[in-house]
């Protein structure tokens, strides 16, 4: 069973979209990875929600770009949480996508992340997980145990270059 469905309007949307598929991975996380449109393939977007919840998955991704609909489609055919991921395309440089997702009318709810912040919808997907699941609860912490070591190492080389600096 897939706890994470992936869904994306288009296979160009995949390089933004495999960040979240990292994430996921990194945290053992099992996940299916689907393209379909809402607009050019609308009933199999809809079969394959349906299927996806009637499997036991727990939370949908969805990247779209410029007019964005798929999150919101997808949204409306199921009481799964969905992530919406803005891709950058078009004109609008995902600013359009970014308002068509996170701007669904009251009673269909979209999680939205930053345009092409699927590595923030992976992170999500994780954190709505873990309130059910201890382990990738305590992996979260770890996670961010190791971001916050990662900030203070780099702190201390800049500290490093600069006293260096200083002494010449």
């Amino acid at each position: 069973m897939n706890l994470v469905g992936i869904v994306m309007g288009s296979d160009s949307d995949f390089n933004v979209m495999e960040d979240a598929i990292k994430v996921l991975k990194e945290f053992g996380v099992s996940f299916e990875v689907k393209v379909s449109s809402a607009h050019r393939t609308l009933e199999r977007t809809l079969n394959w929600v349906k299927e996806f919840e009637g499997q036991g998955g727990k939370v949908i991704i969805a990247g779209a770009g410029m007019a964005a609909h798929l999150p919101g489609v997808v949204a409306g055919a199921t009481t799964l949480p969905v992530i919406g991921v803005p891709i950058r395309s078009g004109a609008l440089e995902g600013v359009d996508a970014l308002y068509a997702i996170v701007q669904m009318p009251p009673g269909i709810p979209v999680a939205t992340v930053g345009i092409n912040g699927a590595k923030n919808a992976g992170l999500l997907g994780v954190q709505m997980l873990a309130n059910a699941d201890e382990h990738l609860k305590e992996a979260l912490k770890n996670y961010r145990i190791k971001m916050a070591q990662g900030v203070e190492e780099k702190d201390r080389a800049l500290q490093e270059i600069l006293d260096n600096r200083e002494r010449k």
